[in-house]
């Protein structure tokens, strides 16, 4: 009879019937055949007809029924998950059985966990227990139970919920999906990831908004302890603020009160510590969490701000300030504010951001000044500092990247550079850890920013050898950008600050776009202090105005002072000046420094040049050698005005070459080989340095002034 009711989808008779078999058959197995199937359909997220029907014939049931015929149930369920589920099934329908079964079933899932040895807290156990079974019993008024469980319960709480939102897509073998980009901003709402824990299905490891549940477990625990609470919703920054007034007069409680208020403010600002911290990893590095469906925002890494390095004086950049300058006013500057201590250590660090490069940069920098000062208040005090190291250790956070990621760019802010370096090594070992599928994508954008972030604390230490070894490093690890059909590269927008610049921080895109003049910068700042000491020191020097080309003219204020030392020291060697200075403005100066004007300035700028000065008539090959390839560009490439500028130097090199002992004999041929360059631009130009010429040796013979005349 029951079948032919069920087949026909009657569902008021059938549930009649189901009900006297159930009463008067208890023990059949084709009984509860019939039991299992409904109860799979009660558990069965699925939406077709046949599971609707099952669900109807159920309801029919009186409730004492089925309380018991649950209850029943979850006595031939053999597997300890299944056996849950039928339990939490109960024990949803009918609360008033949460007092009798819901501890035991928390404490049932708890051990299943420790027995099956699971890896992570992220399993199917923890998450029964933690989003289904503990709210069930704190939300019971009836459910009694004490602090140290109550605790305990709260810790377990606090791990998965960390542990599910900050997983990294490296562990997470069956992700699948994209997330919406509005989503990014807001970490809490993960769970349109389609992120399957092993055990349950697809929707029932899908958890919404999982902070807030978290902080909701807080407050109910909370209460339940007799905490200091306030009512209503209050921001991080309140919670924190409000720990810190506790934190002042906890050590005049007694011992029972004083240890409820130290756990009140444990895990009060330990999950604003992990939220916030958590906030700012994600915002700086969304990869690490959403891998390949991350937003097109390149990460950032934090570091010294060295932007200041070329001095606190703008220069208009439209206008080259001197030609063929008067450098009196310039020499008796003395060295002064691009010259101060860029550590910052003395006084309150400020990070600064490009709004390009970070759209919520105020929301992003507020996250790490609470989860810093979260962390300050966490080892504040010893009974505080021991209970969040405790826990800390049962969680094995030091195996978290993101987490180590924060604690380095906090030390950084906090200026302990050695301690700084050794967690970025700590984070190195941890880098190694992953897999080479790893390695290969993320894993190398992490070597960048440890190589960096280890330069910029080694310059920070002053220990500039160190510095330019890991900026070598760096550069040997990235390609460098590709520049589009002859676009200058657009200058990064600059930050106005009331702040002083040059001793702070900033968040900068870890990019080879960004990071390697960044690298220069590192490198320039390491040469000038150096370059511009009392000591002399030619090489710096010369690396430092190869290092000026960049940016020009940018820089022109720290050249001047270049030049200013060279006039002082009254002589300058530099023998790769011509392989790596081209800046047109640049050789016009050296050029000018060797006139009566300039100072005639000896500079020794050839490789071996002292040797050939000496030499009574050396080869024609090596001067072209050395000019040739310094006119050619700019004879193809450059305007007139350039490559006018660019003979200038060559004679007034050449000029110097000319009045050495011993280049006399030879000066016809010299100047043959000039004139024939300058033949090459247009005579007007020729007969312009040949006058040049004249008046810087004073020796030109009059056969050679035949000749020209003659020729042309």
């Amino acid at each position: 009879m029951y079948t032919i009711e069920r087949n026909a989808e009657r569902t008021a008779s059938a549930g009649r019937l189901l009900y006297d078999m159930f009463v008067n058959f208890p023990d059949q197995p084709a009984v509860w055949r019939e039991i299992s199937v409904i109860t799979s359909a009660l558990r069965n997220d699925s939406q077709d007809k046949q599971t609707q029907f099952l669900r109807g014939l159920f309801e029919t049931l009186p409730g004492r029924v089925q309380c018991e015929m649950l209850l029943k149930a979850t006595e031939q369920c053999f597997n300890t998950l299944e056996r849950a589920e039928m339990l939490l099934l109960l024990l949803r329908r009918f609360p008033e059985t949460v007092v009798q079964h819901g501890v035991g079933l928390g404490e049932t899932l708890l051990d299943a966990e420790s027995i099956e040895d699971q890896e992570s807290p992220v399993n199917c156990f923890r998450k029964l227990f933690v989003c289904d079974v503990l709210p069930l019993i704190i939300n019971n008024p009836d459910v009694r139970l004490p602090a140290s469980l109550l605790y305990k319960y709260l810790n377990k709480a606090a791990e998965f919920y960390i542990n599910y939102v900050t997983r990294s897509t490296q562990t997470e073998s069956q992700y699948q999906g994209s997330q919406d980009s509005s989503d990014i901003m807001s970490p809490s709402k993960r769970s349109s990831q389609k992120y399957v824990i092993d055990g349950l299905t697809e929707k029932s490891s899908q958890i919404t908004d999982p902070w807030e549940r978290l902080f909701k477990i807080l407050s109910v625990v909370g209460m339940r302890c007799e905490w200091q609470m306030d009512k209503g919703r209050r921001s991080f920054g309140d919670i924190l603020h409000r720990m810190k007034d506790l934190c002042r007069y906890i050590s005049n409680f007694d011992s029972d009160a004083h240890a409820k208020y130290k756990n009140q403010v444990v895990y009060s600002t330990m999950l604003v510590f992990f939220k916030n911290a958590f906030q700012y990893v994600s915002n700086i590095q969304p990869s690490l969490f959403q891998g390949p469906n991350a937003p097109n925002q390149a990460p950032l890494v934090l570091l010294e701000d060295v932007t200041n390095i070329y001095g606190d004086t703008d220069i208009d950049r439209n206008k080259h300030i001197h030609k063929k300058r008067k450098l009196a006013e310039g020499r008796e500057k003395t060295m002064s504010s691009d010259d101060e201590d860029p550590s910052g250590k003395a006084r309150s660090r400020h990070i600064t951001v490009n709004k390009a490069d970070l759209a919520n940069s105020i929301e992003v920098l507020e996250s790490f000044k609470l989860a810093r000062e979260s962390w300050e208040l966490l080892y504040s005090l010893e009974s505080l500092d021991k209970e969040f190291t405790r826990i800390c250790l049962s969680w094995k956070t030091d195996t978290w990247l993101w987490l180590r990621i924060f604690l380095t760019d906090m030390i950084i802010y906090q200026g302990q550079y050695k301690k700084a370096i050794s967690s970025l090594h700590h984070l190195a070992a941890l880098q190694g850890s992953h897999s080479p599928q790893q390695i290969t994508g993320q894993g190398s954008l992490e070597s960048q920013r440890a190589l960096i972030q280890l330069a910029t604390c080694h310059f920070a230490l002053g220990e500039y050898r160190q510095t330019c070894e890991k900026v070598l490093d760096l550069v040997c690890c990235i390609s460098l950008p590709i520049q589009e059909g002859g676009k200058v590269q657009e200058e990064q927008p600059k930050v106005k600050s009331k702040f002083r610049k040059g001793s702070d921080l900033k968040l900068w895109p870890c990019t080879s776009r960004a990071i390697m003049p960044y690298c220069l910068h590192l490198l320039l700042a390491c040469f000038k202090l150096r370059a511009f000491t009392d000591s002399r020191d030619d090489m710096a020097l010369g690396h430092v105005v190869v290092l000026l080309q960049h940016e020009w003219p940018r820089g022109e204020n720290l050249f001047l002072k270049a030049i200013n030392k060279i006039c002082q020291q009254g002589n300058f060697q530099y023998e790769n000046f011509f392989n790596y200075v081209t800046n047109i403005d640049m050789l016009e100066e050296f050029a000018y420094l060797r006139t009566q004007e300039g100072g005639k300035i000896h500079l020794e700028l050839l490789p071996n040049q002292a040797m050939l000065i000496k030499t009574s008539s050396p080869p024609m090959g090596l001067l072209q050698q050395e000019f040739i390839p310094v006119l050619q560009p700019s004879i193809q490439t450059a305007d007139r005005y350039q490559v006018e500028k660019t003979l200038l130097i060559v004679c007034c090199v050449l000029s110097t070459c000319f009045t050495a002992h011993g280049f006399q004999q030879s000066v016809t041929q010299y100047l043959s080989f000039f004139f024939s360059i300058c033949a090459y631009i247009a005579w007007q130009t020729m007969l312009f340095y040949y006058n040049i010429y004249f008046s810087f040796s004073h020796k030109l013979p009059v056969s050679m002034s035949f000749q020209f005349n003659n020729h042309y």
